[in-house]
């Protein structure tokens, strides 16, 4: 049986210039999250608290994944797909509602931990390994070697998809989607395919459209009051309205050049702390504020590229074009729905948000790439 650590238990090579721009994150992402406290409701006091032990143990697992041996990890990701796959399961039928949502399991003593996070990095494994398995097999793959790997591949996507639909999660349910294409476009996967799918797409979401506003009673029939809440939320973004958009907006404004400094947020908006951290963040350090963090996330994006550049083997490509389409898109996403750019969909800013779960995966992650990058 292969050891997970085999001939790892090796003197660690640092990547210094990656180190450096975690620990500022980590650092902006405590100062935020305490800057946003006075608008916090009581009983989520002291949560810059609960971030930095998030990161002091998330260093700690950034160290010991660097040390392990991946070709451990890609040989048992099935394994660790089916326990994500029960947990999501679990959490639909034993899991209390939060915000109307079955999305967290609460653990005495730690906290909530959110199953759907830890699927996104099982994904990302688990189609980086069926990808190189494929470009193994078929050297010159027919329409129909790739039309199997295909249905092979969205059945993969689809078990989690639907269980984090039903929680319900619509954000996640995006990343995963967006996970397994940027990997088949990497991978190699003919462009056709991807027409295919736009017009599948395009041809449910009309009907989708079709149905809301010419029979809304048949909508909520086939896709439930929860789905509806959420095409609502999405007609608020669409239209600039909302109370959470708005005041986030005020937020930001206020902030001018330099910012209002810590704990001085204008005004209440829920989830500062998480969905709507970067409208903290630029009210209490301004413009000149939200450029560096921005441009200090593009430094992180453009180092991890040239690591995936730089990596041999194909997997391990796979793998570091998947989390970096995840990041890139998680940025854009949660920026720019601040801003009124993007629909509001729940979706966190890596590495500055709250969360232990989020937080968690990624710096496994970052772990995973580390070690890729000494090899």
């Amino acid at each position: 049986m292969q050891n997970i650590y085999g001939d790892y238990m090796v003197k660690i090579k640092f990547d210094k210039q990656l180190l450096i721009i975690f620990f500022i994150l980590a650092i902006i992402s405590i100062l935020t999250i305490y800057s946003a406290q006075n608008i916090l409701p009581n009983y989520l006091d002291n949560l810059y608290i609960k971030q930095l032990l998030w990161y002091i143990l998330g260093f700690f697992i950034v160290f010991l994944i660097m040390k392990i041996n991946l070709n451990w990890l890609y040989d048992h990701i099935w394994i660790f797909y089916i326990i994500g796959n029960i947990m999501l399961l679990l959490l639909l039928i034993v899991g209390k509602p939060v915000n109307g949502a079955k999305c967290w399991f609460q653990i005495y003593g730690i906290g909530s931990v959110q199953p759907s996070e830890f699927m996104k990095l099982i994904l990302i494994i688990l189609l980086a390994k069926e990808m190189e398995i494929f470009n193994k097999e078929n050297k010159n793959p027919t329409n129909l070697d790739e039309f199997k790997f295909l249905v092979k591949v969205l059945l993969i996507v689809l078990i989690p998809s639907v269980l984090t639909f039903l929680e319900p999660d619509t954000g996640n349910v995006l990343i995963y989607f967006l996970i397994t294409m940027i990997i088949l476009l990497v991978g190699g996967i003919r462009y056709r395919w991807y027409l295919f799918l736009v017009f599948i797409i395009a041809g449910v979401v009309l009907a989708i459209i079709g149905l809301y506003f010419f029979n809304l009673d048949l909508f909520k029939k086939i896709l439930g009051d929860d789905f509806f809440l959420r095409v609502n939320r999405l007609l608020d973004w669409s239209n600039k309205d909302g109370y959470q958009l708005e005041k986030g907006l005020v937020s930001i404004g206020s902030g001018g050049l330099f910012g209002t400094g810590i704990k001085n947020v204008p005004l209440y908006f829920p989830e500062a702390q998480t969905d709507f951290i970067f409208a903290v963040y630029a009210s209490s350090f301004g413009f000149i504020g939200s450029i560096i963090l921005i441009a200090l996330l593009i430094a992180f994006d453009i180092k991890l590229i040239n690591i995936a550049k730089n990596t041999k083997e194909k997997i391990n490509k796979y793998f570091i074009a998947g989390v970096i389409g995840m990041l890139i898109f998680q940025q854009f996403q949660n920026i720019g729905m601040t801003f009124g750019l993007m629909p509001i969909t729940g979706i966190t800013l890596p590495f500055i948000s709250y969360g232990g779960s989020s937080l968690i995966l990624f710096m496994i992650m970052i772990g995973i790439i580390l070690n890729i990058s000494k090899a």
